[in-house]
């Protein structure tokens, strides 16, 4: 079995990754700034290796890379990397020494949808500056994966939900209170028409998915794929079901942006726009073909199993069997 590095292990999809990696027979160091725990508690962290390490700060003085490569990895799964400069460092450091290189991107590498659903292979028109620099250290991996053999494989996951923290939700920011309003039945009111769409993806489907790449790896290097859910949703299609999962018949309202984002929050309003201006709506096909990818949540199950274990004032647990 191979040595794994797990770079932000401890977050969202780590919590999930780490027992499948244990369990699989890998070795798993976990580098992490040591300042959160795993969302969900497993036995399999107690055969993990962690190492502290603050990779913002390291990286200005040039010291993070060589500290990951003198860990020694086979495998180096990169969670949470953000800028150009850190990913090439980072392959600098690894190339011709590890067996596979999977780094973690996002379905925000595309921008505004021409075609839906989105194919991984779609021009590349991010906008934002997370979009644009996941964007271009996707484009940077990839080159160097095929001008240099550099193992490296992209995962686009979308909204990633899951327990221990408030998903996505139907008006298209993280505040849980729109679920306890949903809950109680209370009218919601959404932007517009309610047609725009986000694209969930439960953390654990991500996780499924860098176990595949990683036991394909011949086939995955020097490709990118969508860790998504089988379908996107509508805000409006979303907030229905999620009011009918709690017992109600919907009890939706419509306001045009402007009028809406007034009434918001105005980070929560800012929030919706980065989620609804995109509308993602991303294709699977490539990476059940060549990964056999089968998400195990649709975008509705995924956030239901993560708001069963938000505290809804106003929700009661027969209301969400």
């Amino acid at each position: 079995m191979a040595r794994i590095v797990l770079i932000g292990g401890s977050g969202h999809i780590g919590t999930y990754l780490v027992p499948r990696l244990v369990e699989a027979g890998h070795d798993v160091i976990n580098v992490t700034r040591g300042q959160r725990a795993p969302y969900l508690p497993h036995a399999a962290w107690q055969a993990v290796e962690t190492v502290t390490a603050d990779r913002e700060a390291e990286d200005r003085d040039g010291h993070f890379a060589t500290r990951i490569a003198a860990l020694k990895p086979d495998i180096v799964v990169d969670l949470v990397c953000f800028t150009v400069p850190s990913a090439q460092a980072l392959a600098e450091a690894l190339h011709g020494s590890i067996q596979h290189f999977v780094h973690i991107g996002t379905i925000w590498v595309h921008g505004p949808a021409s075609v839906v659903p989105t194919p991984e292979e779609a021009p590349r028109r991010p906008f934002g500056t997370y979009g644009v620099q996941k964007a271009a250290i996707e484009a940077y991996l990839l080159d160097r994966a095929r001008r240099d053999g550099f193992p490296a494989t992209i995962l686009h996951p979308g909204h990633i939900v899951g327990r221990g923290w408030a998903p996505l939700n139907p008006a298209g920011h993280f505040n849980p209170q729109v679920f306890a309003a949903i809950a109680r039945g209370d009218t919601l009111t959404l932007p517009n028409f309610g047609l725009e769409t986000v694209h969930h993806v439960h953390a654990d489907d991500v996780a499924q998915m860098v176990m595949r790449a990683v036991g394909n790896w011949r086939a995955s290097t020097g490709e990118a794929f969508h860790a998504v859910s089988s379908g996107a949703l509508t805000l409006r299609g979303y907030a229905e079901a999620m009011f009918r999962w709690f017992g109600h018949e919907p009890n939706l309202a419509y306001l045009p942006w402007d009028a809406w984002a007034a009434g918001q929050d105005s980070e929560e309003a800012q929030t919706t726009y980065e989620h609804i201006a995109r509308s993602p709506n991303c294709a699977i096909a490539k990476a059940e073909r060549i990964l056999g990818y089968a998400p195990r949540f649709t975008s509705l199950e995924a956030v239901q199993d993560a708001v069963l274990a938000l505290d809804l004032p106003g929700s009661t647990p027969a209301l969400r069997n």
